[in-house]
């Protein structure tokens, strides 16, 4: 059986210190998805105010780079990034009064839920639970914007056309060991 896992939520939840531990403990090559050096190569940074198109025009830059990596990986892997991800990120940023191109915009997210089902067999989504570190480069502490891509990428992982199963890690999960048992776990 082929091990494709991808593992969604917000910034800051530990994704890729958690997705290099599963890599290490099943044999796994990790796949990291930059996405902040995909920011900086389009002169962006992800903490920074934009636009609806800016941001999916960034959006769209996210997932080609992304598409490029998985691809390039014959055999099993895990990485710290999905099109949930990047879905919730673009979700996120529409309000009210938010102008929006809804025919791209459906485009887009039709497209990331098409390349989730083409890349992975397991998702696993992580709640803001961890303790919050910031560090340069990387986007904005905020829990409250957290938890509500939180609840955007945990919503996604219902949609109609989702073909691969998701698993969503309980908050009280926080200590390395007990994320990767989990995991681990449900992979038998």
């Amino acid at each position: 059986m082929t091990i494709k896992i991808g593992l969604c939520g917000s910034h800051r939840t530990g994704k890729t210190t958690l997705a290099l531990a599963i890599a290490q403990e099943k044999n796994l090559a990790f796949i990291k998805t930059d996405t902040s050096a995909v920011f900086k190569q389009q002169g962006l940074h992800p903490s920074a105010p934009m636009d609806f198109n800016t941001r999916l025009w960034i959006q769209n830059h996210i997932i080609a780079a992304a598409v490029q990596i998985w691809q390039a990986e014959p055999g099993d892997f895990i990485t710290d990034r999905t099109p949930l991800d990047f879905m919730a990120y673009t979700l996120a940023d529409i309000q009210g009064a938010t102008e929006v191109d809804f025919a791209e915009l459906t485009i887009y997210l039709n497209r990331c839920i098409e390349v989730t089902n083409q890349f992975f067999n397991l998702l696993v989504v992580l709640q803001p639970a961890i303790p919050l570190v910031d560090e340069p480069g990387k986007a904005a502490l905020n829990p409250a914007y957290m938890e509500h891509l939180n609840r955007i990428i945990q919503g996604l992982c219902h949609h109609d056309d989702l073909t691969c199963p998701a698993i969503i890690l309980k908050k009280n999960i926080i200590r390395l060991e007990e994320r990767i048992a989990a995991i681990v776990d449900s992979l038998s």
